[in-house]
């Protein structure tokens, strides 16, 4: 049943060897082989050491599927002597970030590496990253997962910790390359949103029709869904009622119950309470005990008065000129759908100070360019922020995901809702910082574990393959 194969290593002495080009090594080294399989070890950035049994099961696997292009497996990382088993995501169409990790060891059907041409010799970066996507586009990428102890390889490294920010810190060129990679690929798969489709324009925003009608409607609504965070929702509201422009409403969505002490942090800037104001907008306090991000968002559009939702996390706060800008924008293009800033990331000592993090440049998200940016957004996890939609077109477009779709476990409902309305509308963009993200303990982007990295790929990744699939109906 076996059957010859070419075994092939990448170094980190090749890697950092200007001179050697290395997928034209492998291309070189895949041509001479007479092999009906390769399999590929990359040791840039890790010693890898196979299992005994290793290249037997990579093998048995291509031999129960005659279509399998690449069949890659979970693996142990060895961190000084303490094993970890690492178990990666089952691949499908909606896996096209460019930091996905497939592992070290990859077995590849000869056949399918000449019908798509082999390694793109172009590449400086991400030629393991095109080749994947090459491959699935011709034929099924197979994985070999582990319960415990059943990994064919291991992998000697220490852990990295989890940075959400870490693609900011990358080398332009090399998310530029990203970017084609994927673009490539969108446009082989049907998938690709021409700069050319011509967007619709928004709805008409009188049309909007709120549970509680007032006789002025208000400019925008900041809905704050927030849980257990007394502390942090007061310089959210402030940050909220010192805006520029003051024609707005504050709808705040306590989803700890009635027991939840945010309640009366909130109900301080309400009529009564002590921070209350009649020259400052109105602070309006919706609770119930279902901890919900995507539905305290609707629940909040349901009773928002104002024409656009402006997003604003509890434990963040808007720039004074926030809302007024996002408002100019909006006002500038009646094709724009949803607009998008720019935030600075703060962070919170130990000492309760919470200051700016000078490591971290202004989130821009300069990847999302009129031309691309829809489609670069399948690439990256993040879209930016504050995003802020017509409340009428989030009606229209049916609504934040309430943890409805595979693996959604209150992340990502804003991420999808992107997505689906970048496919019809244009995104306005502000470069400047508008936002302020304050990261501290109880984030959803500090000390994340394993068990969570995968379980927020799986309901991104998951999205990802919704709007593959959408695109890909509307061009046919």
């Amino acid at each position: 049943m076996k059957a010859i194969l070419t075994t092939l290593r990448i170094n980190k002495f090749q890697n950092l060897d200007k001179t050697i080009n290395l997928p034209q090594y492998l291309n070189q080294e895949i041509v001479k082989s007479k092999s009906d399989f390769i399999c590929l070890i990359d040791d840039r950035n890790a010693h890898v050491t196979l299992k005994n049994s290793c290249l037997d099961i990579m093998q048995l696997a291509m031999h129960k599927n005659s279509q399998a292009g690449m069949v890659y497996s979970d693996y142990e990382l060895n961190d000084n002597g303490k094993i970890e088993e690492i178990h990666l995501l089952k691949h499908h169409i909606g896996r096209v970030r460019d930091n996905q990790d497939y592992g070290k060891v990859f077995l590849f059907r000869k056949s399918f590496l000449e019908r798509v041409g082999g390694f793109d010799e172009e590449l400086k970066y991400h030629f393991l990253y095109d080749i994947r996507l090459k491959l699935s586009e011709v034929s099924e990428i197979v994985h070999i997962a582990n319960k415990s102890e059943g990994s064919p390889y291991q992998v000697s490294a220490s852990k990295e910790k989890t940075n959400v920010f870490d693609y900011l810190l990358s080398d332009k060129e090399i998310q530029k390359e990203a970017e084609k990679v994927l673009t490539d690929h969108l446009k082989k798969i049907g998938a690709y949103l021409s700069p050319n489709r011509k967007y619709q324009t928004r709805p008409n925003l009188s049309t909007s029709q709120p549970l509680y009608p007032s006789t002025s409607q208000p400019k925008a609504s900041i809905i704050i869904p927030v849980n257990n965070r007394p502390k942090f929702i007061v310089e959210a509201i402030e940050s909220a009622q010192n805006q520029s422009i003051q024609d707005i409403e504050i709808i705040i969505i306590v989803n700890g119950g009635a027991s939840d002490p945010t309640n009366q942090a909130v109900k301080r800037y309400m009529k009564g309470g002590d921070k209350y104001s009649t020259e400052k907008p109105e602070v309006r306090l919706i609770t119930n005990d279902i901890n919900n991000i995507g539905y305290c968002l609707n629940i909040g559009v349901e009773n928002a008065q104002g024409e656009y939702y402006v997003q604003l996390d509890s434990d963040d706060h808007l720039k004074p000129d926030a809302v007024e800008k996002i408002i100019q924008k909006f006002e500038s293009d009646s094709t724009i759908g949803m607009v998008i800033g720019s935030y600075e990331v703060w962070e919170q000592l130990d000492s309760g100070e919470i200051i700016r993090d000078e490591n971290i440049p202004v989130v821009t998200h300069s990847e999302w360019t009129d031309e691309n940016g829809r489609n670069n957004l399948l690439r990256i996890n993040g879209a930016g922020a504050p995003r802020a939609i017509p409340i009428r077109l989030i009606k229209d477009i049916e609504y934040f995901d309430m943890n409805e779709n595979p693996f959604a476990r209150n992340y990502g409902e804003d991420y999808d809702m992107v997505l689906r309305i970048s496919e019809k509308y244009k995104i306005g963009r502000i470069y400047d910082p508008i936002y302020g993200v304050i990261r501290h303990s109880g984030g959803t982007d500090h000390a994340i574990d394993q068990n969570t990295i995968i379980r927020n790929d799986e309901a991104k990744d998951w999205m990802r393959k919704e709007a593959i699939l959408r695109r890909q109906a509307t061009n046919k």
